[in-house]
């Protein structure tokens, strides 16, 4: 889809100048609020953004990311994953991070799946991650305690709590039993 003549193309310094409190994506030239999504879904990303972490950044295999992280798309889309990680391949020559927004999808997305979510949007963002480069896609349900696995815009495995979330070649090494992502409060 291409922009309208009358819509406001946005810069990276635009774009992180939104006003605190509020998480935003640009869709199809439209800024998008797409708000705060609870604290399950918040210890869930973070959970998983920890774990991921430790692991690639103790094997030295690129950055992982949070939700405020966008990337820029082919269309000039931003989007930003519930988490994300990027390759050191794709990050070769650089010293330092960008300040602003890496062009294309990250190698991983995650999506959390949130009440406000509806499946169009879910199945749009997929499409667009992996027409923009990503190789793996995990979107979680905490209602069903279950992973999705994509490698295209179809899932390809349904995982539940007795299976382990696995990076296969794109985060090698990673595995973690879905049972850990879904806590049960015992204090």
């Amino acid at each position: 889809m291409t922009l309208a003549s009358d819509q406001k193309i946005w810069t990276d310094a635009e774009f992180m100048a939104l006003p605190d409190g509020d998480r935003y994506e640009l869709i199809n030239g439209e800024l998008i609020n797409v708000g705060n999504s609870g604290m399950e879904h918040g210890e869930i990303g973070a959970f998983l953004a920890g774990s991921l972490s430790l692991h690639v950044r103790t094997n030295r295999l690129g950055v992982v990311c949070d939700s405020s992280t966008a990337f820029t798309l082919k269309l000039g889309n931003r989007r930003s994953p519930d988490v994300s990680f990027v390759s050191k391949e794709r990050l070769q020559g650089l010293k330092r991070l960008p300040k602003g927004y890496l062009q294309g999808a990250p190698d991983l997305a995650v999506e959390i799946i949130s009440p406000s979510n509806t499946f169009e949007e879910i199945h749009d963002k997929i499409v667009e991650y992996f027409d923009n480069g990503s190789k793996l896609v995990w979107v979680i349900h905490p209602d069903e305690k279950s992973v999705l696995v994509y490698h295209q815009p179809e899932p390809d495995r349904l995982l539940r709590a007795s299976d382990n979330l696995d990076g296969e070649a794109v985060i090698p090494d990673f595995l973690l039993p879905v049972a850990d992502l879904f806590i049960e409060l015992e204090f």
